[in-house]
């Protein structure tokens, strides 16, 4: 009995049907771990104190870890001293502490990773002190410190406000550069890096941004329209840099997501990118202001 076989060139029925059940198995996992991002911050936000304290805390160290884990596939380096290291700045934040305490912790880090190379090298004749210093400090700056500004922020009198401004405007960003990029985008933006980017998704993510931030201020905050604008327009701008940041680490070590803690996202780094650079900023720009 002869079989028939598809035409060449076309899939069976049964894998199309297997690619449908695919995609949206993959878009039912991306929604779910989005609305688990959205509950956790903006109930963070809105609750403050220990609550956002522990969300931060939470966030910031998971992200560390998985900073640290793309670092170890070169380098050695000492992470259960920079988790440490990382909870000890969230902590004296937290509990509303100077930052010159926190810069003290942060240089005796340094000093006490040094200080486990030197015995490293007088052990096993071997030692890392130039990789395990640096890699280990980058991630506490990179990662834990814009956290940290994070529970600063929310503690101040309209903290709650510049915070839920700051995640909506970066998710909207990420929103309309997605959905534009992905239907009209063809002028490649930074195509070393990141190869799906276009100038035309990076404008509507800017866009985006700028819009959600009036929005937020005319209709949820009642608030001044031209100070959330304008950190949208911040958010929109040096949101999609950070991601950019962030994935030319993952192509110098050669993976595609920080991890896969979030369903249909990827690591908590990945989700979170762009607001390490946002919360930077917004945070100098309100500490200049005063």
């Amino acid at each position: 009995m002869a079989l028939h076989k598809p035409p060449l060139g076309l899939k069976p029925k049964s894998e199309d049907n297997k690619e449908i059940s695919r995609t949206r198995k993959e878009f039912f996992m991306r929604v779910l771990g989005g609305a688990l991002v959205l509950l956790c911050i903006v109930g963070g936000i809105i609750s403050g104190g220990a609550v956002w304290y522990l969300v931060c805390s939470a966030i910031a160290l998971g992200s560390l870890w998985e900073f640290y884990r793309l670092i170890y596939t070169k380098y050695k380096i000492s992470r259960g001293w920079g988790l440490a290291g990382g909870f000890l700045v969230l902590a004296s934040v937290s509990a509303g502490l100077s930052y010159a305490i926190t810069l003290s912790v942060l240089s005796l880090l340094a000093f006490i990773i040094l200080f486990t190379e030197v015995a490293r090298r007088q052990i096993t004749g071997q030692s890392y002190a130039l990789w395990n210093m640096g890699g280990t400090m980058a991630g506490l700056v990179y990662i834990v410190l814009p956290w940290s500004f994070m529970i600063v922020v929310r503690s101040q009198t309209w903290g709650h406000v510049f915070l839920l401004t700051l995640f909506f405007c970066t998710w909207s960003c990420d929103v309309g550069a997605y959905l534009v990029g992905s239907k009209i985008g063809e002028t490649p933006f930074c195509s070393r890096v990141s190869p799906k980017k276009s100038w035309e998704g990076f404008a509507a993510g800017v866009v985006a941004s700028t819009l959600c931030g009036g929005l937020l201020a005319l209709y949820i905050f009642d608030f001044s329209l031209l100070p959330l604008m304008l950190l949208g327009l911040l958010c929109g701008v040096a949101g999609q840099l950070g991601d950019l940041a962030e994935s030319v680490l993952k192509r110098e070590a050669r993976v595609k997501d920080t991890g896969s803690v979030i369903p249909g996202h990827g690591g908590l780094l990945d989700r979170f990118d762009s607001i390490l650079i946002n919360a930077t900023l917004a945070f100098l720009i309100l500490e200049v202001i005063g």
